[in-house]
């Protein structure tokens, strides 16, 4: 059973469908009586707030306004205030074993220079989501978002880690915000999400600061289902959304000028040549 004062979470709601997201309110609920939960809902309404169960474990928040995934910075600081050691960020498509948080507790637990870790991740048919990257650089994501993947298989192979072969616990600058297991006194050092990226970007920034300081780890010990839809790839104003958030990132950390990107991704691939 998880302790006391452990763990907490925060999904953050848009419209969502209420089945889907019952899905990942149960998977982590199932954790125990200790664990409590932080809805923050940026729909227009809440509407969804009938669907969402009574439990004392969870606290519903409707937003006035859609804040975008930094919306999870009120979860977070209700957190860290309330004293909990750890924080997870879920999205709302997403369903886990309950078995795997004890197990990543106990990881966190033994290496207290890990401040975020994400577990493997596949979609619902089994295949594994290449979720573990390099810092970007302009090119890539050029290249991911405008070019056949065909052309830029072996660009994507390198920036996506797959060389590591997704099968041991590794060092990672970038790992994607579906699951952020955090460490919340490093959280209290380096900050929060920055709101100036409303989605797209914010998991980036994010793992690039706690990489700066301390270990970001994949543990691919255990894993998740991430029934991922790349709503930016089908919607021009999630498109939109992607590409005016990708040009802050590199407006705050530098274009074709980042010596740390470059440090960074020589240091990270190293890990694959010993």
């Amino acid at each position: 059973m998880i302790a006391e004062k452990t763990l907490t979470a925060s999904i953050v709601l848009y419209q969502n469908d209420p089945e889907e997201l019952m899905t990942v309110i149960n998977c982590f609920l199932e954790a125990g009586p200790n664990v409590e939960l932080f809805l923050i809902d940026n729909s227009p309404t809440d509407a969804l707030k009938s669907t969402i169960p009574l439990d004392n474990r969870i606290d519903y928040e409707h937003n006035a306004r859609n804040y975008g995934y930094p919306a999870h910075n009120k979860g977070m600081q209700r957190s860290i205030g309330e004293g909990f050691k750890y924080h997870v960020v879920l999205n709302p498509d997403i369903s886990f074993d309950t078995a795997i948080l004890p197990k990543i507790i106990g990881f966190m637990d033994d290496n207290p220079d890990v401040g975020l870790l994400l577990p493997k991740v596949h979609y619902s048919t089994g295949e594994i989501q290449y979720l573990c990257k390099l810092l970007p650089t302009p090119m890539d994501f050029v290249a991911r978002l405008i070019l056949p993947r065909k052309w830029i298989e072996k660009r994507m192979s390198r920036y996506e880690l797959r060389i590591s072969g997704y099968d041991k616990v590794m060092e990672v600058p970038y790992m994607s915000g579906c699951f952020m297991f955090l460490r919340n006194e490093i959280l209290v050092e380096v900050g929060l999400f920055d709101e100036r990226f409303f989605m797209y970007a914010e998991d980036i920034d994010l793992s690039r600061r706690i990489h700066s300081r301390y270990r970001s780890v994949f543990f691919p010990e255990v894993s998740i289902v991430h029934r991922h839809e790349a709503g930016s790839y089908k919607n021009l104003r999630l498109f939109r959304i992607h590409v005016e958030n990708v040009f802050r990132y590199f407006n705050k950390y530098g274009w074709f000028f980042d010596e740390h990107r470059k440090r960074v991704n020589r240091e990270t691939l190293a890990q694959f040549q010993r």
